[in-house]
């Protein structure tokens, strides 16, 4: 298995061109349930063009009939990339990676994702900082980009980091 590095430029491009719009090429989830975490797939596959076809527990899209679960859920979209990381393989192990980490250690093209006490409900990709150190996010659902993570409420918040990409 090959290591590359996964292309924050790209991911963040990608936000930038679709974030307060649809990309035909994916089904839009906007009134079953919500887009955040789909948008946020788009973007991840932006910078990490691999997917991880394993049954259940991968990541990948080929239609709205045709996807795994972390593709568009906030959960299993954190459970992918925390458990597919070098040391603990999901399937395959293909496709993007990450770890939880603290704010102040994330970069643009990383993931925060938001929630009510124990419940995370949304997912945005950070396209940048105000001077604060406030993220400033794109994402779906609400239809926003650049914009401070604070327009949104919540309780709890968790970032996840993109390590890198393994390949074949």
């Amino acid at each position: 298995m090959k290591l590359i590095e996964y292309n924050r430029s790209s991911a963040v491009n990608y936000a930038k061109e679709w974030a307060l719009k649809r990309n035909n090429k994916y089904y839009d989830f906007s009134n079953i349930g919500g887009d955040c975490t789909n948008f946020a797939s788009q973007c991840l596959y932006a910078g990490a063009p691999v997917m991880n076809y394993t049954a259940n527990f991968g990541w990948y899209y080929n239609s709205v009939n045709d996807r795994s679960p972390a593709w568009t859920g906030v959960e299993f979209f954190y459970n992918f990339l925390i458990n597919n990381n070098v040391n603990n393989e999901i399937g395959n192990g293909y496709g993007p990676f990450a770890e939880e980490t603290t704010l102040n250690k994330t970069e643009v093209g990383d993931f925060i994702q938001l929630g009510n006490f124990n419940n995370f409900f949304h997912t945005a990709i950070i396209v940048g900082y105000q001077n604060n150190g406030i993220p400033l996010i794109a994402s779906h659902s609400r239809d926003v980009y650049n914009e401070p993570i604070t327009i949104f409420n919540f309780y709890i918040y968790r970032c996840l980091h993109i390590l890198g990409v393994k390949n074949s």
